[in-house]
């Protein structure tokens, strides 16, 4: 009975909203395609079908209605344009690096090393996988090869070997190992200006807009007491919110030393596994970054999921994995499908103009108020209208123009402050929901974190990292200007 209830709300919710009348300024294609998106998401939350079946059955009405292309030929193409997305291919990647990790046993190996150093209290684990994307954030603009292909891939080793894995012991140790990764990479995406490639290409749009700039340093100065706050207290928190059933266990970090000594050294695909790795992260370091690239095969900028098509090869002619280990991996394209059908129709909501709508509508009167209170509104929109994309640097570029535009036509409001606010919120937002960044979609699919948990866990994580930037970066960046 429960599953017939949870099929028919979905439905139910794109019905109302299709018969319900067109809100004013708003063209009926975008209002309909608005209740598509709604429907989907609702199906999502309710694990009403597969996640991916959910995605697909919505890209496919979404096609066939004409609301975003009225050319049938036109609106394949748009439907079918999410697959060639290079950000979807990352995350298949990342995946395909944790079959390596596996395969190869040095995924086990480095979380051992981990366990025997950290592992006798559950919380010391949160923090060595919070420190280690710290390390990594400064150079990595991207956190889906930060966070899924290089964390993702080790931490998934740790909750075995406590006897957590996917499904009903998930909650031993997984979902909380899991999670903090996951809430982390939101943290230190907007610590440091170069740690989030939508950051670059976000304060690049404000200064076009507004003629706001920000150096890397007053970037960094700008959201520190937020940062270090939230590197403090992430661990913490998410102990308390995923409540794992295993507190302590001292006994475990001597079994670890007793696993390594009994795996003797290094394996030949384990070092293989370990040199591509290094390589991997050595071009996403410097083959991401234009500005100190080194010149590779005639070029001298590497896109990051190039890098993940370049060590995948390499895996495969090495024969550290092979390419019915890539088959057989069914999380990867769950996650695949799923992804590709949210990021499409959530670039549709642009598309169509309803993101430009409801962010006019929202502010177009807060002329009326304080300046302090219609920035903080402005941020509330920017941060929360989030929901509505699966891209920050689409986020970034459809929304942002139009609320510093907005703010900077308000008399009192300090355009600096607003801008530097949104820029820093970039990397936050991405904890809200499972489509909401790069990395999202692979601990989403990991089997760790309940669904439900996932949408439950990001709202109340997402509202404490939205009250910090309110109640911390606000008065800290009017007190130092």
């Amino acid at each position: 009975m429960s599953i017939k209830w949870k099929s028919w709300v979905p439905i139910a919710v794109g019905l109302a909203l299709l018969m319900s009348p067109v809100p004013s300024g708003l063209k009926a294609d975008a209002w309909h395609y608005f209740a598509v998106f709604a429907a989907v998401i609702a199906g999502l939350v309710l694990e009403s079908m597969p996640v991916g079946a959910v995605g697909l059955i919505g890209l496919t009405v979404a096609a066939l209605s004409g609301w975003v292309e009225k050319d049938p030929n036109k609106a394949l193409r748009w439907a079918l344009s999410g697959f060639s997305e290079s950000t979807v291919w990352l995350i298949v990647g990342a995946f395909i690096f944790a079959i390596g990790y596996r395969k190869s046993g040095i995924g086990r190996r480095i979380a051992l090393l981990l366990v025997r150093a950290l592992g006798r209290k559950t919380v010391g684990l949160g923090y060595a996988v919070l420190l280690a994307d710290l390390v990594l954030a400064p150079a990595t603009p991207s956190n889906t090869a930060r966070s899924g292909g290089t964390i993702y891939p080790i931490v998934s080793n740790i909750p075995k070997i406590y006897g957590s894995e996917p499904g009903p012991t998930a909650g031993r140790i997984g979902t909380y190992v899991m999670w903090t990764a996951f809430a982390a990479t939101a943290v230190t995406s907007s610590l440091f200006l170069t740690a989030l490639a939508p950051n670059v290409a976000g304060l690049a749009i404000a200064k076009k807009t507004v003629g706001v700039d920000v150096a890397w340093g007053q970037w960094f100065i700008g959201f520190l007491p937020l940062g270090l706050l939230l590197i403090a207290t992430v661990p913490l928190l998410a102990y308390v919110v995923c409540r794992p059933e295993i507190k302590a266990s001292p006994e475990i970090a001597d079994w670890a030393s007793k696993e390594l000594t009994s795996i003797g050294p290094m394996s030949r695909n384990e070092i293989v596994m370990a040199a591509l790795v290094l390589l991997a992260m050595f071009l996403w370091i410097t083959g991401s970054n234009p500005s100190i690239a080194l010149p590779v095969l005639g070029a001298n900028y590497i896109n990051p999921t190039m890098v993940v098509l370049v060590v995948i090869s390499l895996l495969l002619l090495s024969r550290v994995i092979e390419f019915a280990d890539i088959v057989a991996e069914k999380s990867a394209w769950e996650v695949f499908f799923y992804f590709t059908s949210l990021l499409t129709l959530a670039s549709g909501l642009n598309d169509v103009g309803f993101i430009k709508w409801l962010a006019e509508s929202f502010a177009k009167n807060l002329g009326a108020i304080s300046p302090a209170m219609a920035t903080i509104m402005l941020v509330t929109l920017f941060f929360w209208i989030h929901y509505g994309f699966s891209s920050i640097t689409s986020h970034a570029a459809a929304v942002l123009p139009v609320v510093l535009a907005v703010g900077s036509g308000i008399p009192g409001v300090d355009v600096q402050t607003l801008a530097q606010l949104c820029l820093y919120s970039l990397g936050l937002m991405g904890v809200i929901s499972p489509f909401a960044t790069g990395p999202a979609p692979m601990y989403f699919g990991s089997g760790y974190i309940e669904k439900r948990d996932f949408w439950k866990f990001g709202l109340m994580f997402g509202l404490l990292y939205f009250a910090g930037l309110v109640v911390v970066v606000f008065p800290w960046l009017a007190m130092i200007r």
